[in-house]
């Protein structure tokens, strides 16, 4: 559904036929289980949502004061398209209207939005309705690339069940938990707080 890497390309890398499709479900099982293993150790996900939802978030911890006025630190946001924000509370929500954006640039870098910031008075201890595009502008490349080599381990696991491998060559080696070019690809992803 959300997997961040492709069955035809983890076959590539694989080095399995492409007309084979005979492993076609254990490797999409394989990608499946990598994207949301990829997603548990980040706190967060790579994907962009096709239509802009809403969320509503309490400023109570939640907000930095800055330069430019009061952040409000929210879930990443891919996209401006539907970008909307209104204070208060059910049945009394008042749009606003000087909202700026944070990171700056934050877009233009492949970034999402993190925070959503209002100059004139703060965010004064309100509820904020945030609707928008949650998610990621595009999966960066670390994390497709960590996907395949996560799903491709994930599916010769089938091969050592006992988390053990080896070859006549050089013995038998107990895998280890966490596969170290993995986490190198995807460490500076990671919010703080997981991992």
């Amino acid at each position: 559904m959300h997997e961040y890497a492709d069955r035809a390309t983890l076959k590539a890398l694989m080095g399995l036929e492409t007309e084979d499709e005979t492993r076609d479900a254990l490797l999409d099982r394989a990608l499946a289980a990598a994207s949301r293993g990829i997603d548990t150790s980040t706190g967060r996900r790579f994907w962009l949502d096709d239509t802009p939802t809403t969320r509503v978030y309490s400023t109570t911890g939640r907000t930095l004061w800055r330069e430019v006025g009061e952040v409000l630190v929210v879930d990443d946001i891919g996209s401006t398209t539907g970008l909307t924000a209104s204070t208060g509370g059910p049945g009394a929500w008042t749009p606003v209207t000087d909202l700026d954006t944070s990171p700056d640039n934050a877009m233009a870098k492949g970034r999402p939005i993190t925070g959503l910031v209002l100059a004139a008075g703060g965010w004064g201890g309100m509820r904020v309705q945030v609707t928008a595009r949650w998610g990621w502008p595009a999966v960066p490349d670390e994390i497709v690339q960590a996907t395949l080599i996560q799903a491709a381990r994930l599916y010769k696991r089938k091969d050592s069940p006992e988390g053990i491998t080896g070859s006549a060559e050089w013995g038998v080696v107990r895998l280890s938990r966490r596969d170290p070019d993995v986490w190198a690809l995807i460490e500076h992803y990671v919010l703080p707080g997981f991992g």
